[in-house]
């Protein structure tokens, strides 16, 4: 159907043709919300648990002479307050975003600011029961997911590029960084890029997160010695960790992305599932579709 014309020069009509197509499922829509809200309250009630130790170890028992990394708070020479972040013998003023952040008008030594948490107020019991109930509900919304997606073959479309897509993996990095995103036809499937950072997440990242939190719980180790896949609770504690945190990039650019390709379009796609292509065609003589 059209949905309007421009001029783009004094004897050419350029026509711009919209084409809906029904782009995501409903189990794929719900699962990735349900995504949204779990991934959240786990980020921000883990946050809460890590604040109740504020450091990472490698190995099966925390140093806390000489952590890998730490989130604390000292004082200056002058004796003021300043939050710090140790990594691997260097230390980082953080003050008013880790280590040491103002609460009701003072300031207050928390690895991780009381905003950034759930609850707000420093509550190790209540962070972990949020956090352990949240888990199994993400959990179980991605076994649903992948049940579904293999089942149907809509995994292995969305997240497996083929040969043609990994054949102009240069082409997708050059155009993400100049912010030029698919067009037409194009615009139909997920790049290479989108499918192999999907892949990432899907394969290894939220496994690796599943598992490192099932190897730091005392009732599953007694079933399972799932520490020593990691070489201890430490070690798992540490690579859980740094999985949240690529996450967390991963979400961050996903997020820009989407905002920048059209905040629009793709919200109305994971919304109601219908996404619109834009196709623009001259008339015959002026010029090629594009």
């Amino acid at each position: 159907m059209a949905a309007g014309s421009t001029l783009s020069g004094p004897d050419i009509v350029e026509t711009v043709r919209r084409r809906w197509m029904f782009r995501h499922p409903l189990v794929i829509r719900l699962a990735h919300w349900i995504n949204v809200v779990c991934l959240a309250i786990l980020l921000m009630s883990g946050l809460q648990i890590f604040n109740a130790h504020p450091a990472l170890n490698w190995g099966a028992a925390s140093t806390f002479d000489s952590p890998f990394v730490a989130i604390t708070d000292d004082q200056r020479d002058d004796g003021t307050p300043r939050g710090i972040v140790y990594v691997a013998g260097h230390t980082f003023d953080t003050t008013g975003v880790l280590g040491l952040s103002n609460l009701n008008g003072q300031p207050a030594g928390r690895a991780f600011p009381s905003w950034a948490t759930l609850p707000a107020h420093q509550d190790l019991a209540t962070g972990r029961r949020w956090h352990f109930l949240f888990a199994w509900a993400f959990v179980i919304n991605g076994l649903i997911y992948l049940v579904y997606g293999i089942g149907t073959g809509q995994l292995r479309r969305r997240v497996i590029p083929d040969g043609d897509q990994m054949r102009g993996f240069g082409s997708s990095i050059r155009e993400h960084l100049t912010l030029h995103f698919p067009e037409g036809d194009e615009a139909k499937r997920y790049n290479v890029l989108q499918k192999l950072s999907y892949l990432v997440v899907v394969a290894v990242l939220l496994p690796l997160m599943v598992l490192t939190g099932l190897a730091m719980s005392p009732g599953m180790n007694a079933v399972v010695p799932l520490p020593d896949l990691f070489g201890g609770r430490q070690s798992a504690r540490t690579v859980h960790f740094i999985v949240t945190n690529l996450l967390v990039l991963f979400v961050i650019v996903h997020v820009l992305l989407v905002l920048l390709s059209g905040v629009a379009n793709n919200m109305r796609s994971m919304i109601t599932g219908w996404f619109v292509i834009e196709r623009r065609k001259l008339p015959a003589g002026s010029g090629e579709s594009r």
